[in-house]
């Protein structure tokens, strides 16, 4: 039998050749997690080609049209997708997080609905959680769901969320009671519902992947409910768990960021030891995030754990320090240097404010993971 070791060198030489070999489609660039508007149709047809040569929903189970792709197998498909500058699949909400929320919470006429229009790329989703006063404090959230005998009425605002201008299903979580975390329920929304509005919000780097999202008497049917009503707290915390792993993935891109960082040094005759120093400092660092982004995966930790808050706070602090390296290092070279250096450093301190900020992340390793008093 072959060593893990073998079958993942065998399988970033079956991926590498594919991905050399396959088309690109017009306009397809590696746009990260969330495509843009003028993203989607390119990153649609890539995904369906994923999908048709077995590399879309890697860690799905074989049954749901996955691949039961081992920790390994997953970071290098990332690796080689990220070296090759195309994305790994049309968005990181479906396959990465509501795919798998909706298997272990969904009915079984639930998954049969959805799954499959994330795994071929014909449906893309939107993450419904994030609100103007509740945003690392989910429990604060304020969009209410109310319930009559045809089904569920949505009142409230989102904010923050990613994709949700181009998306096709959002996962939301609303308030059914009083109750700090028990009154909380999760939902699958159909974006095209009428008294939903979309406004993208521009941000620094000039793309416009986060909007506010308005629910205006948003008429949901009763089997709109994921989970139980009442389940909304295991649901979301289930789903941002599950982000924490996707976000240590980005090692990889990482990686390249850094090494664009050293070219444009090297280029301009700047890598003096000390800058030498820096980046040897960094690599070691993003090195690590991998190594526990691996471990996390490989464990048989509950996704939900506070533990993984860690993977989401070491990868943001990470990401503003490349930025602050490249600019410290290149000046206002570093806004010509390369588009994708550029990005990451226009939005490497957002890193540590989205998804929870870093403060929260603390916290909650502090209280949750160290015992240690509020």
């Amino acid at each position: 039998m072959a060593s893990s070791e073998e079958s993942g060198t065998e399988f970033r030489a079956e991926v590498r050749a594919w991905l050399s070999a396959a088309p690109r489609p017009d306009g397809l660039r590696d746009y990260g997690g969330t495509p843009e508007a003028a993203d989607v149709p390119a990153g649609r047809q890539w995904h369906r080609m994923l999908a048709a040569a077995g590399y879309a929903c890697l860690h799905w189970p074989v049954e749901r049209g996955g691949r039961d792709a081992s920790v390994l197998e997953q970071a290098i498909f990332a690796e080689e997708t990220t070296r090759a500058g195309v994305p790994r699949q049309l968005n990181i909400v479906g396959p990465d997080l509501a795919g798998p929320v909706i298997m272990r919470f969904g009915t079984e006429a639930q998954q049969q609905r959805f799954l499959p229009g994330i795994r071929s790329g014909d449906h893309l989703w939107c993450q419904l959680f994030s609100e103007p006063e509740a945003g690392s404090d989910l429990a604060s959230l304020r969009t209410k769901a109310r319930q009559d005998d045809d089904g569920w009425t949505i009142e409230g605002q989102k904010v923050w969320t990613s994709a949700a201008a181009v998306a096709d299903y959002g996962l939301l979580i609303a308030r059914t009671g009083e109750e700090r975390y028990q009154g909380l329920t999760a939902f699958v929304v159909d974006m095209s519902l009428p008294g939903i509005t979309v406004r993208p919000l521009r941000q620094l780097d000039g793309e416009s992947k986060f909007n506010e999202v308005f629910f205006d008497a948003v008429r949901l049917p009763r089997d709109a409910v994921l989970g139980a009503v009442g389940q909304g707290w295991p649901v979301a915390t289930a789903t941002l768990g599950q982000e924490r792993l996707s976000l240590g993935a980005q090692a990889v891109g990482m990686f390249e960021a850094l090494r664009s960082v050293a070219d444009a040094a090297r280029q301009r005759d700047l890598l003096d030891p000390l800058l030498r120093d820096s980046i040897i400092r960094l690599w070691t660092r993003i090195w690590l995030l991998r190594a526990t982004w691996l471990r996390a995966l490989s464990g048989d930790t509950e996704l939900s754990s506070p533990a993984f808050s860690v993977l989401k706070l070491v990868s943001s602090e990470i990401y503003r320090d490349l930025g602050d390296l490249a600019t410290a290092a290149l000046g206002v070279d570093a806004l010509v240097a390369d588009e994708q250096l550029v990005r990451r450093m226009l939005v490497g301190r957002a890193q540590t404010i989205l998804g929870g900020t870093s403060e929260i992340q603390r916290n909650i390793l502090a209280e949750r993971v160290l015992g240690l008093p509020r």
